[in-house]
């Protein structure tokens, strides 16, 4: 990934404001073909996680929603994510923030927590721009226009199935401190970045930061002090690598081992790219072959290959990737596409036809079926603008981690948290998206995956 490496800006901070406000009486009639649909997730007895996805099956975008529900009585808001929320009795009322705008056949959602006491009952009375939820058209029988308390925009969110970890680097970039980020998104994992050559085949951060008691290993202990783990990335786009300067398999080996050893690492991922590492047949096995030194010698540790794609799947380099990790029995558990930087003119169909694309290749090579093949697919995508100003927005980011839990993928990561802020549209930045979006929007919406 071409991945700012050069670029060091300053912060760009972005202010949440909290705003007290004003239920006022839904429009008397809303756009016939938008719906608003609810869905119970886990239950634990004494609350629930529920969902609310508003589909626009219209004939015209929207630009906002409302969405307005009764609770039955015993049963309270605890916290909402992706949307603000009012309360007046049991109606709870769910502006958008960042996602109102939806297109003809597009899809918004916001997802809340519940506790009740007695026996569950789902939602009833639900509006969606004053209208009924089921998309007729039809005005609600009655509104409301009491005073309410408003609640802040953010809450704890769902918990996801920890498959996601959105890169993070440490030595530019102004990065976030991780724990807040977690307790602020519900993530769980974070891919470090990079490791690279300190000279020869010895790793450091970067190529310039030592190993062990610097930055990365502070940030690194507090994401495991509040939970979570990490995944330690190799290469990239640019740098000093290990994969070039290592002799042979067993010696690239050994930096990767170096790495395990010093971190306790289970995930250990090979960002292979450029023509010193992804185009050059040498290099590629050399890492092929380490991968599969340390995945004996390490019992559990996952491997992860992260590279380039085109727009419908691995290109010729790709392919002689996966087939060659076929060949040497690398043992590969997830390979990860990077869909961006690949002249896309919609990167979310792009993204899915890419990794349809790899699923296939992946099961022609292994002989797997469509749902095992999946399971070794991974998307590791870019927020906001990407180097050729390719545009993921958080609706399209949001689409993305649907399909891929729907076919069971079996990582997320995207570029990066560092970059999961507003503040700077229309730039390409290291420390932001360059498009309008909350803070850890991105973030947010990968923790459910």
């Amino acid at each position: 990934m071409k991945r700012l490496r050069w670029q060091l800006i300053g912060v760009a901070t972005a202010v949440a404001a909290v705003v007290a406000g004003l239920v006022v009486a839904a429009p008397a009639s809303g756009a016939t073909g938008v719906t608003a649909t609810f869905t119970k997730g886990s239950d634990w007895g004494t609350g629930y996680e529920g969902k609310y996805t508003i589909n626009n099956g219209g004939s015209s975008a929207i630009t906002s929603w409302t969405v307005v529900f009764t609770l039955p009585s015993g049963h309270r808001i605890g916290s909402l994510w992706d949307g603000s929320y009012t309360t007046s009795g049991q109606t709870v009322t769910v502006k958008n923030t960042w996602n109102g705008s939806i297109g003809v056949g597009g899809s918004a959602s916001f997802g809340f927590n519940v506790t009740y006491s007695g026996a569950y009952s789902a939602p009833s009375g639900c509006t969606v721009n004053g209208a009924s939820c089921d998309g007729s058209g039809n005005p609600p029988t009655t509104t409301s226009t009491t005073t309410t308390t408003t609640t802040t925009t953010t809450g704890t969110p769902p918990p996801g199935g920890g498959k996601a970890a959105p890169y993070l680097y440490m030595g530019w970039g102004n990065p976030q401190n991780p724990a807040t980020v977690m307790q602020q998104t519900g993530i769980k994992k974070f891919t470090m970045a990079f490791m690279l050559s300190g000279g020869g085949c010895s790793p450091a951060w970067d190529g310039s930061r030592a190993l062990k008691g610097g930055a990365d290993e502070s940030a690194i202990n507090s994401i495991r002090g509040a939970g979570g783990d990490v995944e330690i990335s190799f290469g990239g786009w640019s740098g000093n690598k290990l994969g070039p300067n290592c002799s042979s398999p067993e010696a690239l080996a050994g930096a990767y081992q170096t790495v395990i050893n010093a971190y306790g690492l289970k995930f250990l991922d090979v960002d292979i790219e450029n023509t010193d590492e992804f185009e050059s047949e040498v290099v590629q096995d050399r890492i092929l072959g380490a991968l599969k030194i340390v995945k004996a010698n390490n019992p559990g540790l996952k491997t992860i290959l992260t590279f380039g794609t085109t727009t419908t799947g691995p290109s010729y380099w790709g392919n002689r990737l996966i087939e060659r990790s076929q060949a040497l029995g690398a043992g590969v558990d997830t390979y990860t596409i990077i869909p961006f930087d690949f002249g896309s003119a919609n990167i979310e169909n792009d993204t899915k036809n890419a990794a349809t694309g790899l699923k296939n290749k992946l099961k022609s090579t292994f002989g797997w079926s469509d749902s095992v093949a999946f399971s070794h697919v991974g998307i590791s995508g870019m927020n906001g603008l990407s180097d050729q100003r390719e545009t993921t927005t958080t609706t399209a980011w949001q689409n993305i981690v649907n399909w891929s839990k729907t076919n069971g993928l079996g990582r997320l990561a995207f570029w990066s948290v560092n970059r999961d802020r507003g503040g700077c549209d229309g730039q390409v930045a290291s420390n932001c998206s360059g498009i309008a979006q909350a803070d850890l929007a991105f973030t947010k919406i990968s923790a459910g995956f």
